[in-house]
């Protein structure tokens, strides 16, 4: 090659390449972000699966998982449309106040009843 294409290629090469800054650790904002985010969303729905552990009645509560919380609602998901008629009633019949009141610290304020299976 000759020498003035080698030089013209350097002084390509060298406007083409772009210095990259170094980077901050991700340490700390990764630490904000899960206190932010995930710990005060575990604290609530630690809080609130412990109230539905001691309010249910285990012959139901073998039957039936809390799923998600959005939004204020709970979502509880039932294995069986019996159990579900069960649970329901017994939401009627004064359970449901019982759970919100000692929840709603946590949020809460309404409790839907689904269908369903957990996945294995």
């Amino acid at each position: 090659m000759p020498r003035d294409d080698v030089q013209e290629l350097r002084r390509m090469q060298k406007f083409k390449q772009v210095e990259r800054q170094p980077l901050a650790p991700l340490g700390e904002e990764m630490v904000a972000f899960f206190k932010q985010t995930a710990q005060k969303r575990q604290t609530k729905l630690s809080q609130i699966a412990e109230c539905w552990g001691r309010l249910v009645p285990e012959s139901l509560a073998d039957h039936c998982t809390p799923y998600g919380l959005s939004r204020g609602t709970l979502t509880i998901l039932v294995d069986s449309s019996v159990h579900l008629y069960e649970i329901k009633q017994l939401l009627l019949s004064g359970l449901q106040e019982q759970i919100l009141m000692a929840c709603k610290s946590a949020g809460l304020r309404k409790i839907t009843l689904r269908p369903g299976r957990l996945p294995d």
